[in-house]
């Protein structure tokens, strides 16, 4: 990519595939839209560009490459592929191009201390952000990694969920455990499967999840 097509790409604002970061002074926070992007269509993360859409590149891109490769490989599991541009502009600055490709391996995860590893987080790109994957995402992911058909049971629980579809759009996990007077586990178990059944789609959220109908109802 040379300097006009990175102006041109850069002019359109960061979205789903595309985010801007100025440097890499906390490497630990960068990796959650490497996280995210993997784990969703895949994107370009660019260091050296401003959120106000200027392109002051990197003085020192080597330091910076360094810093962002190695948080990559420590704190990132399982391992991420990427590959890494790097646009000259001027004075001897560049901009870094982190090409992160929709993973097959999701779901990736963040995970800043190896000792507790219970404390993993998965993200996902929502539009323009990175946001935490819920439990219910997670499985999600883990499921259409399996790549196999999904089988499940359209009984009296799933004929309430398409009947509150048909008249209210969306419904939460704990919405639905309550609709349906059955617990959350079985709720989320039940949305998940629908999701992977292509009968539902899935609306992550930083603060809950929402799911709608794919079909007609």
């Amino acid at each position: 990519m040379d300097y006009r097509a990175l102006k041109d790409l850069v002019r359109r604002g960061e979205g789903q595939q595309i985010e801007f970061k100025l440097k890499v002074n906390h490497p630990e926070k960068i990796i959650r839209e490497v996280v995210a992007f993997a784990n969703s269509e895949g994107g370009l993360l660019f260091i050296g560009v401003n959120d106000d859409l200027s392109i002051p590149g990197l003085k020192h891109a080597d330091e910076d490459l360094y810093l962002l490769e190695r948080a990559i490989q420590k704190f990132c599991f399982p391992a991420i592929p990427y590959t890494v541009e790097r646009i000259p502009l001027y004075d001897e600055r560049e901009v870094l191009l982190f090409k992160i490709p929709a993973s097959p391996g999701r779901p990736h995860y963040v995970v800043l201390d190896a000792d507790k590893p219970e404390e993993k987080k998965a993200y996902v790109r929502v539009a323009d952000r990175s946001v935490q994957a819920s439990k219910e995402v997670r499985e999600i992911l883990k499921g259409q990694r399996a790549d196999r058909s999904v089988r499940f049971t359209y009984g009296d629980k799933e004929r309430v969920l398409m009947q509150h579809l048909s008249q209210h759009q969306t419904i939460t996990v704990d919405a639905f455990a309550s609709l349906a007077n059955v617990p959350r586990k079985i709720a989320s178990r039940t949305l998940v499967l629908l999701v992977l059944a292509n009968v539902l789609q899935v609306h992550p959220n930083e603060v809950v999840d929402r799911y709608t109908s794919s079909v007609e109802v």
